[in-house]
C-alpha cells in the first residue's frame, strides 16, 4: 500500500499539490490612473488614491490567478477640486449613491511570455459589464523583509457612456468637452501575504 501511494505521488503533477498564495496590492507603491481627452486638444489625468486589490494564485507564472479590486470613488483626484466634485456628482460617478467601483476577474489568459489578458466584471455606478485588460507582468522579487513582491502594468479603454457617466457638452467647434473614451492604467505592486 505504501509503495502504491508513493508511486501515485511521483506520477502526480506538482501543481496538484501547490498551495494557494494570497497577494495584496501595496497602495504606497501602486497607482490607479486614468486619462481622457479634454476640449479635443488636451488631456486630463487623474488618479484614485484609495483602493484595495487582492489576488490569489497557485502557479508561479500567475496563469491561474484570480483578482478582485475595489476603488473608492471619493478618492478621485485630478488636481482641480471643482472638477473632482463635478466628477463625484450625478453627472458622472454619483459617488453618494455609488461610492465604490469593483472588479472581479473570471479568467487570466497567458498571451505570450509575461503578457496576459485579464477578463472580468467591472461595476461602475449601477452598471456591470465584462471588460478585458491587457496585463504585463514585471517580475517577482523578495523585499528587505523577505516578502515576495510582484509587479504588473494593466491597461484598457472604457466607454464612459456604457456606465452612465453621460455628462456631455460640445465645444464651439462641435467636439466633445470630455471625450467618451477613457484610458485606464494601473501600475500595481502586490505583496505576498
Amino acid at each position: 500500500m505504501i509503495k502504491l501511494l508513493y508511486a501515485v505521488l511521483l506520477c502526480s503533477p506538482v501543481w496538484a499539490f501547490a498551495q494557494t498564495v494570497t497577494w495584496k496590492a501595496d497602495r504606497e507603491r501602486s497607482v490607479v490612473r486614468f486619462s481622457v481627452n479634454h476640449l479635443v486638444i488636451s488631456k486630463v489625468d487623474g488618479v484614485f488614491k484609495n483602493f484595495e486589490g487582492d489576488m490569489t494564485s497557485k502557479g508561479p507564472d500567475f496563469s491561474d490567478a484570480t483578482v478582485s479590486f475595489t476603488v473608492d470613488v471619493f478618492s478621485i483626484n485630478t488636481g482641480d477640486a471643482p472638477r473632482d466634485n463635478h466628477l463625484k456628482s450625478n453627472d458622472f460617478f454619483n459617488a453618494e449613491k455609488h461610492p465604490a467601483m469593483t472588479f472581479k476577474s473570471s479568467s487570466l489568459t497567458k498571451v505570450t511570455n509575461g503578457k496576459y489578458l485579464l477578463t472580468g466584471d467591472l461595476t461602475i455606478r449601477d452598471v456591470t459589464k465584462q471588460v478585458k485588460f491587457n496585463v504585463a507582468y514585471g517580475g517577482t522579487t523578495k523585499d528587505a523583509t523577505g516578502k515576495q513582491r510582484a509587479t504588473f502594468k494593466v491597461n484598457t479603454y472604457l466607454n464612459r457612456f456604457d456606465y452612465h457617466l453621460k455628462w456631455d457638452k460640445l465645444t464651439e467647434a462641435g467636439g466633445m468637452v470630455v471625450d467618451k473614451m477613457v484610458n485606464i492604467e494601473l501600475k500595481l505592486e502586490f505583496v505576498q501575504q
